[in-house]
């Protein structure tokens, strides 16, 4: 028995997402939160976020800016930690919980932590991958996504393939797997279905190198009609296939409970040209891991 069924590649076909229950265990998913646990606990703050304020506070920010922005473009092949807003003090020492400071960990998890590698490479998942006709697909990066309680914040609407463009368009697909109930109230997604047939509005580019910022975008992303957004709830251990091109976003996270995810996205590499615009870019020391390969 497939764990995706005839019904659920049409439904991806024709709303550019679709929900998949029991994907993982509770018990697995556990095991990833445990794993994530000891992660943020053995984490070294970088070195950015450490910044001191001082009187020069225009240029120590535009040197935090940078930093940030160094870090990030310089991702790919490592975790790396990404924090909330307000989660410091102007010290750069921690005004919340550790555990309760982080958005998300990115973008090499598939690659760097065994129990995540197992994970992205398990058979449920190149079952999907081979029954929507994917001949060689490539995992191009991974996060680990927290949603915090009462901070966790809004995700505005857009689409995976403004960050990761390929030629042609429609190679690219996320897969977003709940470690806990992702519900209306705790910041689950919306989709606007259908939408990952109508192109893309804007792309985020690298700029030339030695020049600041690192990255910029072309076009803009359009305003959506609020109401043409669907909920899509989804029960801890399923995941949701998420097309390159559909329209999606999810609220801020105003309730009690954390919303863990584990997301990953991969590209079928057959006859697709990846950017050399994007900002993630395989390095030497992380090619594209194929997906089929353990």
């Amino acid at each position: 028995m497939d764990f995706m069924t005839d019904l659920d590649v049409q439904k991806y076909m024709e709303d550019g997402y679709v929900v998949l229950d029991g994907l993982l265990t509770p018990q697995e998913c556990d095991e990833l939160r445990q794993r994530m646990t000891e992660i943020v606990d053995e984490m070294d703050v970088p070195e950015h976020c450490r910044t001191t304020f001082s009187t020069y506070h225009d240029e120590q920010l535009k040197t935090q800016m940078q930093g940030n922005a160094d870090y990030f473009i310089t991702s790919g092949d490592k975790i790396r930690f990404f924090f909330e807003k307000g989660v410091f003090d102007d010290k750069g020492e921690f005004i919340v919980p550790k555990q309760r400071s982080l958005n998300k960990v990115g973008h090499a998890l598939h690659a760097h932590e065994p129990l995540f590698k197992k994970v992205t490479h398990s058979t449920k998942i190149q079952g999907i991958a081979k029954k929507l006709g994917l001949v060689s697909p490539v995992i191009l990066q991974s996060m680990y996504i927290f949603k915090q309680p009462g901070i966790g914040g809004e995700v505005t609407p857009h689409q995976d393939a403004t960050f990761l463009y390929t030629e042609p368009l429609g190679r690219v697909m996320g897969l977003w797997i709940a470690l806990e109930d992702a519900t209306v109230n705790n910041g689950c997604l919306w989709f606007i279905p259908g939408t990952q047939n109508s192109g893309i509005s804007r792309r985020m580019v690298r700029t030339p190198k030695g020049t600041y910022p690192l990255t910029d975008f072309i076009g803009r992303e359009q305003p959506y009609d609020e109401d043409k957004f669907v909920a899509a709830p989804v029960k801890k251990g399923g995941v949701v296939l998420i097309h390159g091109e559909v329209v999606h976003r999810s609220a801020e996270n105003t309730s009690e409970d954390s919303r863990h995810v584990y997301t990953f996205h991969i590209m079928e590499h057959q006859d697709t040209h990846w950017s050399p615009e994007n900002w993630l870019q395989p390095t030497e020391e992380l090619p594209f891991p194929h997906l089929y390969s353990k």
